[in-house]
């Protein structure tokens, strides 16, 4: 994303407001699910908006431009103020990425729709910008879906397991930004996080948006 900045600053500003339009949806969805569940913490933090900019996390947001896979700021919630609090945790954690995916889908449904009327000036602003949202969206969704503190999937992962295997499972939460670390760096030039996300995402993009509409984006 970061090298569009000096080839093609066009795609640098459409991507980055994708960038933020993911980023808000995400932890929006986690601060409005975790309100629905009963626990205001998020609202009364100035978390259930839809402002980009309570919802950026600085490393995070390094990591997305830097090498393709980022998180937003962690959207604080009470397990005290939840009926099943792992339970519910784990249905907290599992609407940011959820969120992302369903708007991919939608997003592709409306460019499919603006390709089928052909209307050339709204499809030219629907590749413009609807390509890279679908992008960063499904992204952001798989990305935070892996089981790594303090990505999404971690407490997903966690929510699910049995009393006794959570209470170990949650002991490693201490090591999650080495593993992630882990996964991240390049190894031969290429990272282990990239060799596992990388497919599943090319395979989706390229479902949800044939290659041949957008001359390979990806």
């Amino acid at each position: 994303m970061l090298s569009y900045l000096f080839t093609n600053p066009l795609m640098f500003a459409f991507s980055l407001i994708a960038l933020l339009v993911a980023l808000t949806i995400h932890e929006f969805s986690h601060a409005l699910t975790a309100d629905h569940l009963g626990d205001p913490t998020a609202r009364l933090s100035g978390r259930l908006k839809l402002n980009p900019f309570v919802h950026l996390d600085l490393t995070g947001l390094l990591f997305l431009f830097f090498f393709g896979f980022g998180w937003g700021k962690p959207v604080p919630f009470d397990p005290f103020n939840l009926k099943n609090p792992r339970r519910d945790a784990a249905i907290i954690s599992l609407a940011g990425p959820l969120s992302n995916l369903t708007l991919a889908l939608l997003l592709a449904l409306i460019l499919r729709l603006l390709i089928f009327i052909e209307v050339p000036v709204l499809t030219t602003v629907g590749f413009l910008f609807f390509i890279p949202l679908i992008s960063l969206n499904l992204i952001l969704g798989l990305f935070n879906l892996l089981p790594i503190h303090p990505l999404d999937g971690f407490k997903i992962f966690g929510g699910f397991l049995p009393k006794e295997q959570a209470k170990d499972w949650f002991q490693l939460e201490r090591y999650g930004f080495i593993f992630l670390l882990m996964l991240i760096i390049p190894l031969g030039g290429k990272s282990m996080l990239d060799a596992f996300i990388r497919p599943v995402f090319s395979f989706l993009l390229n479902l949800l948006v044939p290659s041949s509409y957008f001359g390979g984006i990806i």
